[in-house]
C-alpha cells in the first residue's frame, strides 16, 4: 500500500472530515490552511496548494506565488477542532512545474543543516532536549492606543514565595501542566518532566526528551499550539514571552544538545571537564565565538533582552561551565549516563522560530568543530567555582546585535543551509520592528519624566 493509500484508509477509519496544511512563517507562527478531506489526494500531494507567499514573509507581494505540500510523515489528528480534522506538517515550494523547494522554508533549512554533519562525517545525527518555559495568567489584557496603554495581568499565584517546583495547593496549575503532557504525549511528543518553575505569578516548565533537530523543531510548533489551545480552552492566558514581568524570573528556552555517530555519543570523552571531548570543546567555541550574532536568531525580540540581565540566572556571561546556570553553555553536572552527555544552550528563548534557532546553533557549532575553535584559548572559561574571572556579556542591544548578524553571518550559509536572502530580509523587518517599538511611551516613562 502506498503512503497516500495508507493515509487515505485512516482519514476512513477514524472519520475525518477535513484535513489542514500547517506551516510557520518567518517568525515561527503558525499558519493552517483547512480543505475537505476529500481533497487528499495524489494531485495535492504531488502538486500541493498555491498560497500567497507574501504573508508569510517569504517574498515580494508582486511575486508571491509558491506550493504548500503536505508531509505523509509528520500528521496527526487536532485535538482541538470540532470538526476532526487531520493536520499536516508542510513544505514550501516554488510555483514551477517541478516543484522546487523554496531555500527560505525554515523546515527546509532544518533539514539541510542535518545534512552537514555527514557531508563533513561530524556525526550521523543530533539530539535536542528543549526546556519550555511559560507564564499561566487569569487575565492579561493590554492596549498601545494612543491615548491609552496600559497593562493589567492578574494571577491567584502572585503571593506564592519560593515557587521552584512547589507543590499543590500552592501550585494551583498542575492540572494544566498534566492535560497539557497527556496531549503531547498522545501527538508522540515524549516528555521528560514538568514543574512549577521559579517564577511566581504562575511560572511553568515542561521538558521534553532527546528527538532530531527536525522533529524536535516541529514538536516545538506543537507544543506551542497545544499550550494557548488548553489555555484558551479554559479561559485562561499563557505568555511565552521572555520577560513578561519585572523583577521576576524570565522565560528561556534552554537547549540541550550533542552529535551521535557510530551509535556513540560524538560529545562524550571520560575524564575531560564535564566529561566532554575535544569535539564537544570546538562545539562550544563555535557557538560561544558567534554568539553576538547568533543571538539574533536564537533572541530575535525586544523583550529578549529584558530577560538577559545579571540576578534570574540569565545566561548573561560568553562562557561555559559545569552547573553554571549564569554561563550562555552550561554543562549539566548531574548526568552520568555517557550516551546523555551533553551541553546546555541556556540564552535561546521561545520568541524564536524553532527551525531557524536549532540550525543556527548547529551551524556555529559545526563551524566550531571545522576551525577548531578552542574555547579555553578564546577567554571562554571554563566559568565554575575554581575560576570566578570575569567573563565577556552578551551583547544587549538589539540593534547591535542585528549589525553583528549582518557582518557574520558567513557560519550559516555554509552548504547553503541558510538563505542570503532571508537573512537579509529577517534583518530587515527587525530593525523595523524595533524602531516601531522605540517609538512607543510606556507607563515606566510616564512615572519618570511626567512631571519633569
Amino acid at each position: 500500500m502506498s503512503k497516500v493509500e495508507e493515509i487515505k484508509s485512516f482519514i476512513k477509519k477514524e472519520g475525518i472530515e477535513s484535513i489542514a496544511l500547517l506551516s510557520v512563517d518567518i517568525r515561527g507562527r503558525i499558519h493552517i490552511l483547512t480543505l475537505p478531506q476529500k481533497m487528499f489526494n495524489n494531485d495535492l500531494v504531488d502538486n500541493g496548494v498555491g498560497f500567497d507567499a507574501s504573508s508569510y514573509g517569504f517574498a515580494p507581494t508582486e511575486n508571491s506565488d509558491m506550493v504548500l505540500i503536505p508531509d505523509l510523515n509528520k500528521y496527526f489528528v487536532d485535538p482541538f477542532r470540532e470538526t476532526k480534522t487531520l493536520n499536516f506538517f508542510t513544505t514550501v515550494h516554488y510555483a514551477d512545474k517541478k516543484r522546487t523547494r523554496y531555500e527560505g522554508d525554515p523546515r527546509y533549512m532544518a533539514e539541510k543543516a542535518e545534512k552537514i554533519l555527514k557531508k563533513y562525517e561530524i556525526a550521523d545525527y543530533s539530539l535536542w532536549g528543549p526546556e519550555y518555559e511559560f507564564f499561566i495568567f487569569e487575565r492579561a489584557e493590554f492596549s498601545i492606543e494612543d491615548g491609552n496603554s496600559y497593562i493589567e495581568i492578574d494571577s491567584p499565584e502572585e503571593s506564592v514565595f519560593k515557587s521552584y517546583h512547589i507543590a499543590s495547593p500552592q501550585d494551583l496549575y498542575y492540572w494544566f501542566r498534566d492535560d497539557a503532557v497527556s496531549l503531547m504525549e498522545s501527538l508522540g511528543i515524549s516528555v521528560k518532566y514538568h514543574h512549577h518553575e521559579v517564577g511566581i505569578w504562575g511560572q511553568q516548565e515542561i521538558e521534553t526528551k532527546f528527538e532530531t533537530l527536525l522533529k524536535t523543531a516541529d514538536d516545538a510548533i506543537l507544543v506551542k499550539y497545544i499550550i494557548k489551545n488548553l489555555a484558551a480552552k479554559n479561559e485562561l492566558s499563557v505568555t511565552f514571552m521572555p520577560k513578561p514581568l519585572k523583577g521576576q524570573a524570565g522565560n528561556g528556552w534552554h537547549v540541550h544538545q550533542f552529535l551521535m555517530k557510530d551509535d556513540k555519543n560524538a560529545f562524550y570523552g571520560e575524564g575531560g571537564y564535564g566529561n566532554l571531548n575535544e569535539t564537544a570543546h570546538f562545539y562550544i567555541g563555535g557557538i560561544l565565538s558567534h554568539i553576538n550574532s547568533l543571538i539574533a536568531i536564537t533572541n530575535p525580540s525586544t523583550n529578549s533582552y529584558k530577560r538577559l540581565v545579571p540576578g534570574f540566572e540569565a545566561p548573561t556571561g560568553i562562557n561555559f561551565g559545569v552547573g553554571n546556570r549564569n554561563s550562555a553553555i552550561r554543562i549539566p553536572g548531574y548526568v552520568n549516563n555517557p550516551l546523555e552527555t551533553r551541553i546546555e544552550f541556556r540564552t535561546s528563548d521561545a520568541t524564536a522560530n524553532p527551525y531557524l534557532a536549532l540550525s543556527a546553533m548547529l551551524m556555529a557549532g559545526v563551524d566550531g568543530i571545522l576551525n577548531k575553535i578552542d574555547p579555553v584559548k578564546r577567554g571562554y572559561g571554563p566559568a565554575d567555582k575554581k575560576n570566578r574571572r570575569k567573563f565577556k556579556e552578551i551583547e544587549t542591544d538589539p540593534f547591535k546585535v542585528l549589525s553583528n548578524l549582518k557582518k557574520d553571518s558567513s557560519y550559516l550559509l555554509k552548504e547553503n543551509v541558510f538563505d542570503e536572502a532571508l537573512i537579509e530580509k529577517f534583518v530587515k523587518e527587525r530593525e523595523m520592528e524595533f524602531r516601531q517599538l522605540s517609538l512607543y511611551p510606556n507607563p515606566a516613562e510616564f512615572s519618570y519624566y511626567f512631571d519633569l
